[in-house]
């Protein structure tokens, strides 16, 4: 694909949502695609199995995401600050490690904002700690 800018944010989902939709049959995932681009700011978007195109606030995936619905709709606010952005994403997957075998020890994040992308990454002993009963 040829462009003479940067491609937007819903330019890039719009690329991956053809793609899962074309390949529908072979392909099982679901796709989060997120990023900055100059036109709309930061943004996130879904694709779910079989293809569509979902803009949402904020999106969760993989098999440890069922065990935080109830947690990222308690405590999810729209203009968190990076670092309150940044800290919700750790104890959302922090809990999800917790309940889910498949999730890993690791947290990986990023930051993307108009300046680039900036990571982080939190090992087994930083992750944010709760009731473990």
């Amino acid at each position: 694909m040829q462009m003479e800018k940067e491609p937007t944010v819903h330019t890039a989902a719009n690329v991956f949502r053809n793609i899962c939709y074309e390949y529908r049959d072979q392909l099982l995932a679901g796709i989060i695609v997120a990023g900055w681009d100059k036109d709309n700011g930061g943004q996130v978007f879904r694709v779910p199995i079989g293809g569509s195109l979902i803009q949402q606030p904020l999106a969760m995936g993989g098999s440890g995401s069922t065990y935080i619905y109830g947690y990222a709709d308690a405590t999810y606010k729209e203009n968190m600050t990076k670092e309150e952005a940044l800290q919700f994403c750790a104890n959302c997957i922090s809990l999800a490690i917790n309940r889910d075998g498949g999730s890993g020890g690791v947290i990986r994040l990023a930051a993307i904002t108009e300046s680039g992308v900036e990571r982080h990454v939190l090992m087994g002993d930083q992750l944010p700690k709760f009731y473990e009963g």
